[in-house]
């Protein structure tokens, strides 16, 4: 019985948690939180909606007992109505899709994490008790230039914000899930020892907060995400982010470092939709996404963030897949990777002068290049057909031409496949 049917097991389809005929504000208050929905005469209560959820998955985390005595804190809360799914539209080549700055939706928050955001590298040698701080914020947010998504994030961004740690700190996690959220939320993080990663210890209802502490131990990047159940779907919407523990001596310096992390976007409504669309249980359990993006929605690395280096710098990107489903096989066209991390660990020897590296769900790489000649290198995944479904990044690379390694006519549309 699916997640949804436990608590109503009359209806034929899975709610859809986005839709709504009065569309939720997404401008953001100071404190990065939603604005209060208007209440509606809705189909199901909020309540319903959480207890049916974890119902289903019944054991599954440490989290769904916590869930579980927090049940009454959504009774009575109205769930928006379903909406009609909106008409599909040719979606044509990704080239002719660039994503221009909210153009239609320019009160509207991006949820799209700037992959330069990045704490320094960390100098100290000795171990200290760190603080992260993050908030769970359900926003309404562009999708592509055509249609918007009710992203689940936290701190209003996708992906989560980057945490860099050394080796033996204490970790200090922070979780508040607002009172005008809609779901329980929590955060597993794989970097922590300890049952569920801390996702028990954190589940929190709409309006609470909560916190746990990991002792460091083991050097890496790391996934972190949301682990209520559905797990998937609270991945699916945008609930993930990286750690990266750093080894007592830290990492090789490097010119630049970059923050991108892939995920996938299961929608009710065929890619090239407009207007607000749902996500889709069936598809997400079939595997079946709509839309898959580089840091939360088509074009976020190309008009919004395209990365920017230049010619004889080091760059250095920590890449990661929130997933929740697919394998990335990812590859910077016209690039060599000179050294590629193996599945986040940074104590083993990289493995060198490597065109793709294969990241599954819930992992993490870092790889390593330096910048030999200038243009616009274009980051995928290599099972192509992806970009056509909104996955693409640019590298900006400026600088001297250097004919002796790269020698060809200008084409501004090369993109090399």
């Amino acid at each position: 019985m699916r997640p949804w049917q436990m608590a109503h097991p009359g209806r034929a389809r899975p709610v859809c948690l986005n839709s709504s005929p009065k569309r939720r504000s997404s401008k953001m208050t100071d404190n990065n939180q939603n604005t209060k929905p208007e209440a509606e005469d809705g189909v199901l209560s909020r309540r319903s909606l959480i207890v049916g959820s974890v119902g289903a998955i019944g054991g599954m985390l440490a989290a769904d007992a916590a869930l579980a005595q927090h049940a009454d804190h959504a009774a009575g809360q109205p769930a928006a109505k379903l909406m009609p799914a909106a008409h599909s539209t040719p979606s044509g080549s990704l080239s002719n899709r660039i994503y221009s700055v909210n153009p239609a939706h320019p009160d509207m928050a991006d949820v799209a994490e700037n992959p330069t955001n990045i704490p320094p590298p960390i100098t100290r040698r000795t171990p200290e008790t760190v603080r992260v701080d993050l908030e769970t914020v359900e926003v309404e947010a562009p999708l592509d230039n055509n249609s918007t998504f009710r992203f689940w994030t936290f701190n209003g961004k996708v992906p989560g914000p980057f945490v860099r740690v050394r080796v033996g700190d204490t970790v200090e996690v922070h979780l508040k899930n607002p009172e005008d959220s809609w779901m329980f939320h929590n955060v597993d993080f794989h970097a922590a020892t300890g049952p569920g990663g801390g996702a028990g210890a954190t589940t929190a209802a709409p309006g609470e907060a909560r916190s746990f502490t990991f002792k460091a131990l083991n050097p890496g990047i790391y996934v972190y995400h949301c682990a209520v159940p559905p797990v998937a779907m609270h991945i699916a919407a945008g609930m993930y982010g990286l750690i990266l523990v750093e080894p007592e001596e830290g990492l090789p310096p490097v010119d630049r470092e970059f923050y991108v992390m892939q995920g996938e976007i299961y929608t009710e409504e065929a890619f090239g939709s407009s207007g607000l669309l749902t996500e889709s249980y069936e598809k997400l359990i079939n595997e079946r996404p709509e839309y898959f993006v580089f840091n939360g929605h088509v074009g976020a690395l190309t008009d919004h963030y395209p990365l920017k280096a230049k010619v004889g710098e080091t760059v250095r990107i920590f890449f990661g897949v929130g997933g929740p489903n697919f394998t990335s096989g990812f590859h910077v066209i016209g690039e060599i990777f000179d050294r590629a991390y193996q599945l986040g660990s940074v104590t083993s020897e990289p493995i060198t002068n490597v065109q793709s590296i294969s990241v599954p769900p819930g992992s993490a790489n870092i790889v390593e290049f330096k910048c030999e000649v200038p243009g616009r290198f274009v980051l995928v995944d290599h099972a192509l057909s992806r970009a056509e479904r909104g996955l693409a990044g640019y590298l900006m690379v400026e600088g001297p031409e250097n004919p002796e390694i790269f020698n060809a006519p200008p084409n501004d549309n090369d993109s090399g496949h």
